[in-house]
């Protein structure tokens, strides 16, 4: 996708008033020099959400949802970074850069084949007013009137060209080729439609822009459903079926559930469970998973339980790996062999299927090694060997530092080793790639025991919870194995990151980094508060090692300094959709309580102290740390090259 420049936004962000933007989606009352309502993105009795007029940035103090006027609407909207870029542009009648690139080109054809597009879906709507069999059909699966009508389900008739009817230049306009509605016979080139009796399901886009159909035929036949072809406006990796109408009911429970078909979602709603989507006739995708992690802090998938549907979610499990977030909660619901969520739902109704999705439904990381340890022999060294080559490709890709820590604590259990001993292998091991899945048995009611569970709960963040409601038999531990002992260190890597600030709408978002603590979190604080103080001091951060501890203090002086024109926000906002975005969106916000009445010369006392802090108790023991490292490593085997040079730079640092 083509890069909207910085400028540009910055440009916006200084034309925008967040107030009347918010101001759009929910009545603000003035309190104070702030406006105060009650926070949209959770329930709340009392308002605790504030938006700063002068700053241009809302935060809740209850949920900690917090940005600019482009990351509200990107939340409230649930769109992605270009899209909330160019509605809050046309609202104050900016022009977004259009660039040469091949995106642009699709999107040239975009407004004609939305057009097309929703002329056929009132077509396909209208005729299932007068269609007796498509009618019946879709009583007998259950689907009431009004729920037909909430997704605007349609027929398409036996005809091979009834879509003459509303497009008088069929047989010449290209658009509506484009759009997928129709194909071509290959020697005649003549057209014909491309959905034939068949019940029709609109997939709608964020906009609620309808971008294609999904075709479900009524009786015998193949293929049972016929989706739209991939056009310029519909990508079925980046689209979720029912996503529009379940954005309301998302953000009301927290919580999303990704199922496999079309009717699943339309009767999961009618029965009560409304924050239900699907994925598009294909496994869930990396992009899918990121959309549902920026909607909801806990992503359900449910499955049928034989093994096509435990496939499905291994395909989801190993799609999610690099998007886990520390915080958020990612579980499978296996249902009975015979159900699928659609009947399940009909046969036993909301409360049961709730409950079975919050009780049964399996944590990722204790699917993802329950499934590695059915492969292998635990009993044995060599199968406890072959799990952890099994597993490591997989926890290369787990970039949550929380997450991946307790996994790792789990695998060791597992393979009876001390963490330290365990790591030892993880990092010295070549990476390989990701294994041929090879599903257990089926999931049908309850899990058998199996040995590698210690009998604890998991909670939403993937840890053990610390109590249990009643005890739990069914995951008892089995055997005598001694109890994991913590024995680790951070290793204190120096390897600088690279240039990893490109904006997340041009690439996937880096691995997080530990937040900032101590002296580093207050120097943050402060010169997001007062940025001019960075600009008239000596830029003694160019000398730090370039670490993680310290990577995201480091980048964010030294882009003070680049761009003395940006305020704060601004400056924050080029974050925008990476990890460190909250967490510098946080301190920005602390900062301006600390900072905000301190006289000139308090400031620079105040900056002087903290830089010494950060030398004094950062800076100086992790290059301390790094030189014992280096001797002992020079005294047992040698050091490379790169080393030496990094060892003669600390030698003359002493």
């Amino acid at each position: 996708m083509a890069k909207i420049p910085d400028d540009f936004i910055q440009d916006l962000l200084n034309r925008v008033d967040i107030v009347d933007v918010v101001e759009r989606y929910l009545p603000l009352k003035k309190a104070g020099q702030n406006y105060s309502a009650c926070c949209p993105f959770h329930k709340e009795k009392s308002p605790s959400f504030t938006v700063s007029q002068t700053k241009q940035f809302y935060h809740c103090f209850g949920c900690g949802a917090h940005g600019s006027a482009v990351g509200f609407v990107m939340e409230h909207q649930g769109m992605s970074f270009p899209d909330a870029v160019r509605m809050l542009a046309e609202s104050v009648g900016m022009q977004v850069p259009v660039s040469d690139a091949p995106i642009s080109e699709k999107a040239k054809a975009a407004p004609g084949i939305y057009d097309v597009l929703k002329t056929a879906m009132n077509y396909y709507r209208a005729q299932l007013k007068t269609a007796p069999a498509a009618i019946e059909y879709l009583k007998s699966r259950g689907v009431e009137g009004k729920t037909a009508a909430r997704f605007g389900l349609g027929f398409a008739p036996s005809a091979g060209q009834s879509l003459k009817a509303v497009f008088a230049d069929y047989d010449k306009n290209p658009v509506i080729k484009d759009a997928g509605l129709v194909a071509e016979e290959e020697n005649t080139l003549r057209r014909y439609d491309r959905f034939r009796s068949r019940v029709l399901f609109p997939i709608l886009n964020q906009r609620s822009q309808v971008i294609g159909f999904g075709g479900r035929i009524m009786g015998n036949g193949a293929p049972k459903y016929l989706n739209s072809p991939e056009t310029p406006v519909f990508e079925k990796g980046k689209e979720l079926y029912g996503l529009p109408q379940a954005r309301a009911a998302i953000r009301d429970r927290g919580r999303v559930l990704v199922v496999e078909g079309y009717m699943d979602v339309v009767m999961l709603n009618q029965h009560g469970v409304e924050y239900a989507v699907a994925s598009l006739g294909t496994a869930c995708t990396p992009e899918h998973i990121r959309k549902l992690l920026k909607l909801a802090d806990e992503v359900y998938f449910c499955f049928d339980g034989d093994k096509a549907g435990k496939k499905a979610a291994w395909r989801a499990l190993e799609n999610s790996l690099e998007q886990l977030v520390d915080g958020k909660k990612l579980a499978f619901l296996f249902l009975p062999a015979e159900h699928d969520p659609d009947s399940y739902v009909q046969e036993f109704g909301q409360v049961q299927f709730e409950s079975a999705l919050l009780q049964d439904s399996v944590p990722l990381a204790q699917f993802l090694l329950k499934e590695l340890s059915a492969q292998v022999e635990l009993e044995s060294e060599e199968g406890r060997a072959k799990l952890i080559s099994l597993a490591a490709p997989m926890l290369s890709l787990v970039k949550a530092p929380a997450f991946g820590m307790m996994i790792r604590k789990r695998l060791a259990e597992l393979s009876r080793l001390e963490m330290s001993e365990l790591s030892t292998v993880l990092d010295g091991s070549p990476v390989r790639s990701v294994p041929e899945y090879v599903p257990s048995e089926s999931y049908q009611g309850e899990f058998a025991p199996e040995p590698w569970q210690d009998g604890q709960e998991w909670s939403n963040d993937g840890q053990p919870s610390r109590q249990q409601s009643q005890p739990n038999t069914q995951y008892a531990r089995q055997g005598n194995r001694s109890a994991w002992k913590p024995n680790w260190q951070p290793k204190g890597k120096w390897k600088g990151r690279g240039d990893e600030r490109i904006p997340a709408h041009m690439m996937p978002r880096p691995a997080p980094r530990a937040a900032p603590t101590g002296p580093v979190h207050k120097l943050i604080q402060l010169v997001l508060a007062h940025p001019g103080l960075v600009r008239r001091s000596e830029p003694v951060w160019l000398s730090w090692p370039e670490t993680d501890a310290m990577g995201l203090a480091q980048e964010l002086l030294q882009k003070i300094c680049n761009y003395p024109d940006l305020s704060s926000l601004q400056i924050v906002e080029s974050w925008q959709g990476m990890f460190d975005y909250d967490v510098l969106h946080r301190l920005l916000i602390s900062g301006g309580e600390y900072f905000d009445k301190a006289s000139e010369a308090e400031l620079d006392e105040q900056l002087a102290a903290t830089l010494k802090a950060v030398e004094v108790s950062v800076i100086r023991p992790m290059m301390q740390e790094r030189f014992y490292a280096l001797t002992y490593k020079q005294a047992n085997g040698g050091l490379t090259e790169a080393e030496k040079l990094e060892f003669a730079a600390l030698v003359s640092r002493r």
